[in-house]
């Protein structure tokens, strides 16, 4: 850690990490006392969240139609869209009412769900979220999920809270989460299994 402090990017990522992030991680003075499973876990967590934080930062820095193409990625893989040419089509619909996409709920198209993905640096506010809920009323729909590469006022959370239909918003820093746990801009670097004693394989019968 003393070595890392030198670079001037690890000590903006400890920065961003201590101002937006709540980690359990071990302090020094509890590192000795630490079992070996606790400290992989640690480190685990200090890794994932630094690759969180770089991964946002490529992916604000990335095209509007990047971004389409990235928001197509992580729905089909949540299970969302059908095919890939459908999902496509549905995203690519863009400027309509201030709706960016529709896609289908499921694989039968039994529903759909309404698409916000803005790739903005400022926090997006319940006046925004407004804007969308009567995009919505518009289409008559009841699903709408609103992506964001910044984050949401404590407002506009409450307001979604309060409606009827149902929203779902997607900041950041749960993008770069699900990315993560999607397989989405990341690719296995190295993998660890951890074996323990089989006590059962030790009983004579």
């Amino acid at each position: 850690m003393k070595y890392l402090e030198k670079f001037p990017e690890y000590r903006d990522f400890k920065e961003f990490r201590n101002e937006n992030i709540s980690v359990n991680l071990p302090n020094t003075q509890s590192v000795e006392t630490s079992t070996p499973q606790e400290l992989l876990e640690s480190s685990y967590q200090e890794l994932r969240w630094q690759l969180s934080h770089d991964l946002l930062e490529r992916v604000k820095q990335s095209s509007p139609v990047f971004f389409e193409k990235l928001v197509v990625d992580l729905l089909l893989n949540l299970g969302y869209g059908g095919s890939r040419r459908d999902a496509g089509k549905a995203i690519g619909r863009t400027g309509d009412d201030g709706i960016d996409g529709v896609i289908n709920e499921d694989k039968l198209g039994l529903d759909v769900v309404h698409i916000q993905a803005k790739r903005w640096q400022n926090p997006v506010g319940r006046p925004d979220i407004q804007n969308f809920i009567g995009s919505l009323e518009g289409q008559k729909s009841k699903k709408g999920v609103f992506i964001t590469t910044s984050k949401f006022t404590g407002e506009a959370k409450e307001y979604v809270k309060r409606i009827e239909k149902k929203i779902v918003l997607i900041d950041g820093e749960q993008l770069s989460q699900l990315m993560i746990d999607n397989g989405i801009g990341v690719s296995e670097e190295s993998r660890y299994i951890i074996n323990k004693l089989d006590e059962d394989y030790f009983i004579e019968e």
